[in-house]
């Protein structure tokens, strides 16, 4: 039975392997990507009984992510394949200065046409978690209303709403995004966030700020609050836990915050304290920087456990 499944857009990625612009770079590494497609396939790859719900277009990328889903063991019983329609592609250049930066085309993509109509009630009922992003609302009406109609159902079954707040303002203004992630805010019970999404939102990027401004607007059992390399804060409505990070080689950040995600959930299932999910999720997410795209170096399991054998911190 699957226990924890995402909604949102999977995309197709072609990342440079060079540094450079885009209109200066000649060979790119293909991929995949999508915040939470990589979410759902960090927890498949950590041993958690994943699903993914979306739409694709009936292209060869749309193919390619049936595929990628099929060989980690994802269920794909709640993948449309929309006849006629396209699977978006994003490109990643990377910077001199070490940042990467992201060109889209995605705009009327399958993905885009998902809506609650789509939607599952029987499998979203039996679920144990529900996880969904700021970038999925922010994909189209119909997609922001699904969001919240699937946390509704999983709720409402006993189940748990994961919400990422992933803000990009790329997608949609501040003053537009701001009540609808809200929205989720409020339903969600378990909120991830990084001071780079509440900086733009909220001009907040202190961590003690932030916590103040989601609890003014919600309840959430848990909030962490990602800080890359640092690691990461987990406030359980009573302490803030500080669970260190990692030193590691980063060759591309591309994912980790999704990975991290994913290791958080699957650790949180299986009852661990929460400071040591956060070490285990901060491990995954470290992992994840050590390679190029967003899919390929998420870690499995058995990398995971080896590397906090010889870097517990």
């Amino acid at each position: 039975m699957i226990e924890v499944a995402s909604f949102g857009e999977p995309m197709v990625e072609f990342c440079a392997v060079e540094i450079g612009r885009l209109k200066d770079v000649w060979m790119f590494k293909r991929g995949w990507g999508g915040d939470t497609s990589n979410f759902i396939v960090a927890v498949a790859r950590l041993g958690g009984r994943a699903g993914y719900i979306c739409r694709i277009g009936d292209d060869e990328f749309g193919a390619s992510f049936l595929d990628l889903w099929r060989s980690e063991g994802i269920d794909t019983s709640q993948v449309i394949v929309e006849r006629g329609g396209f699977t978006g592609v994003y490109f990643i250049s990377l910077m001199p200065d070490g940042r990467h930066d992201f060109t889209y085309f995605r705009r009327g993509s399958a993905a885009s046409h998902y809506s609650p109509s789509d939607l599952n009630h029987e499998y979203l009922s039996g679920l144990k978690v529900f996880h969904s992003s700021g970038i999925s609302m922010a994909i189209s009406d119909s997609c922001r209303e699904t969001v919240l109609r699937a946390a509704e159902i999983v709720r409402e079954h006993g189940g748990i709403f994961s919400f990422d707040v992933n803000y990009r303002p790329r997608l949609w203004p501040p003053e537009h995004a701001r009540p609808h992630i809200e929205e989720a805010l409020r339903m969600a019970d378990i909120v991830f966030a990084s001071k780079e999404d509440m900086l733009l939102l909220y001009n907040e990027d202190d961590v003690g700020a932030i916590i103040n401004r989601i609890c003014s607007i919600a309840k959430p059992e848990i909030i962490v609050i990602k800080l890359g390399g640092e690691g990461c804060l987990i406030f359980d409505g009573k302490e803030k836990i500080m669970a260190p990070g990692f030193r590691v080689n980063v060759v591309d950040t591309t994912g980790a915050g999704d990975a991290f995600d994913g290791a958080f959930i699957v650790g949180f299932l299986e009852g661990k304290p929460l400071g040591e999910v956060g070490v285990f999720a901060n491990a995954v997410g470290a992992l994840t920087t050590t390679g190029l795209g967003a899919v390929a170096p998420i870690p499995r399991r058995r990398e995971v456990e080896d590397f906090l054998e010889r870097f517990k911190p």
